[in-house]
Order: C-alpha cells, then sequence, then structure tokens
C-alpha cells in the first residue's frame, strides 16, 4: 500500500485551511507546499496540526543551509516530515536528518535539480535519509519532463528508503506510480484543480491503498472465488450429514427352509398306501 499525500500550495490562508478541511479524510498526509509555507508561516502549520490531528503533515521548506536549525522549529510546532534540498551541502542535509531524529520524526531529501541523483540518493541513504523524493518540479513539467525515469533509478537501488513521488500525479498514473515503487504518491493539481476535490482525493487514495496491477486479476475474479469456495462448503456439509437409520428388515430364510414346516405338519395318514385304506372295507363284508 502506497500513502498519498496532498500537496497544498495556495497563499490565502484562509483558502487553504478550506481546502485541507475537504481533503483531509481522503489522503494520508497534508503539505504545505513552498510557496504556502514562505507566505503564510509556521502559524499555518500551527492551526493545521490542531485542526488535522489524524493526519501527517510535511512541510517543504526546501533547506539550503542551516539544516538543523532551520527546521527545528517545524518539528516542534508539529511536522511529521520536513524537506532539504539534495543539492544541498551533505552537512545541511546531515543536520535535517539529525533533528527529525531528535523528535521521532522523518526528513525527506528532495532530488530536484540533482545532476547525479544515483550516488546522491546513496549517500543521504547512508546518512539515514527517511525519505528520498524524486520530485519533477512544475517548470519541469512544462518542458514535458515525468518523474518516472528517476523513480526507477531509486527504486531499484533497493536502498530500504521511503519513495516520494511528485510531479503531475493524477488518479490516471496512480497506479503506474506506485506499480514502479513509490511509497508515497504526491498530488496537486489533481486535486485541488477538480471539481470536487474531495472526491479527485478519494478516487487517488483508494488506486494508492488498493492491490497492485499484478493482483489486479485475481481481485476482478474475487467475487467468483469467494462464491465457489462457498459453494464447496456447503456440498461438503451436506455431504457429511448423518443419514437417518434404515428400518430393520428380518432375515429372509432359504426357499427350502421355508417350504419344511408345511411338509412337516401334514398328518402320517395321508402317506398310508392306497391298500391300506381300502383293507377295512373288504374286511366289512
Amino acid at each position: 500500500m502506497a500513502q498519498t499525500q496532498m500537496a497544498l500550495d495556495s497563499l490565502d490562508f484562509d483558502g487553504t485551511v478550506a481546502l485541507a478541511t475537504k481533503v483531509a479524510p481522503h489522503v494520508d498526509i497534508l503539505e504545505i507546499g513552498t510557496p504556502c509555507i514562505k507566505h503564510n508561516g509556521i502559524k499555518l502549520l500551527e492551526v493545521l496540526r490542531a485542526k488535522f490531528p489524524n493526519n501527517k503533515i510535511l512541510v517543504d521548506l526546501k533547506t539550503m543551509d542551516a539544516g538543523f536549525y532551520e527546521a527545528e522549529p517545524f518539528y516542534k510546532a508539529g511536522a511529521d516530515i520536513c524537506t532539504v534540498l539534495g543539492t544541498a551541502d551533505i552537512g545541511t542535509i546531515k543536520g535535517v536528518i539529525d533533528v527529525a531524529n531528535k523528535y521521532g520524526k522523518k526528513a525527506q531529501v528532495d532530488l530536484i535539480n540533482v545532476a547525479d541523483k544515483k550516488t546522491r540518493t546513496i549517500e543521504v541513504a547512508k546518512l539515514g535519509a527517511h525519505i528520498i523524493g524524486v520530485h519533477t518540479g512544475l517548470d519541469q513539467q512544462a518542458a514535458g519532463q515525468t518523474p518516472f525515469n528517476d523513480l526507477a533509478m531509486v527504486a531499484g537501488l533497493n536502498l530500504g528508503v521511503e519513495i516520494s513521488v511528485a510531479g503531475g500525479v493524477k488518479a490516471a498514473t496512480t497506479q503506474q506510480v506506485k506499480d514502479a515503487g513509490a511509497t508515497i504518491i504526491v498530488a496537486g493539481a489533481a486535486i485541488y484543480g477538480a471539481a470536487d476535490p474531495a472526491a479527485a482525493a478519494a478516487e487517488i487514495t483508494a488506486i494508492a491503498h488498493g492491490a497492485s496491477a499484478s493482483a489486479g486479476g485475481v481481485k476482478k475474479f474475487l467475487p467468483w472465488i469467494i462464491a465457489a469456495v462457498v459453494l464447496f462448503a456447503l456440498f461438503t456439509m451436506f455431504k457429511k450429514a448423518p443419514e437417518a437409520p434404515e428400518a430393520p428388515v428380518a432375515e429372509v430364510a432359504p426357499a427350502a427352509e421355508i417350504s419344511a414346516p408345511a411338509e412337516a405338519a401334514a398328518p402320517a395318514e395321508a402317506a398310508a398306501p392306497a391298500a391300506e385304506v381300502a383293507a377295512p372295507a373288504e374286511a366289512a363284508k
């Protein structure tokens, strides 16, 4: 199962809270985007933290220097994840990882504009980075770029870290991103630009939380499989049910034995010779 993250990029404080209210029940992580956090400050984080205790909150600081110092106030205020740029000095990245560990939270290293993404991913994973962010920025998306090649590379390293993917993800591509190895799927415009942001968020999350495409065939036929199992169970149950006892049947003696009593009952005189029967009549003359 992959988690879903909603990017809140508006500069409007009240509008951001209103949008978060609509989508929070349908996503796992609320992201305060970089323009949003720069414009509204830590106060917005505090409001969202109090209002949505069941959601994780990511603050997209994109820290470039003074990692520990910059990120600590946001972890204190309730952020679950803060981001640091992969192009930052390795000491800066380590600072954000260290302060995240201090508060039992997570640090995400954003690979946007990193030239050698493979080398940097291996380096920060060794430092203890919790999440690698495969990120195709808005300007890169406008130039036709997608995050899929970078995602395949990072996933193929098998470093045991979470992988977040952002960059034009929508419902139609969510399954593809998930199957490619993403553990956190970020959607922005696909949700806040929809006619019904709550429904759009729910659709993406249903795909992210659901079975993988490889299991799609099994899922498709699951109702039939269940029905077959139930029928087999019923058949087995009736087959094993105790049968009603049969009425006892008297033993039938052999034919010869049955006729014997009738013969014995015949009077002995019936077998006397005819001469003996006629004898008294002659004597009476």
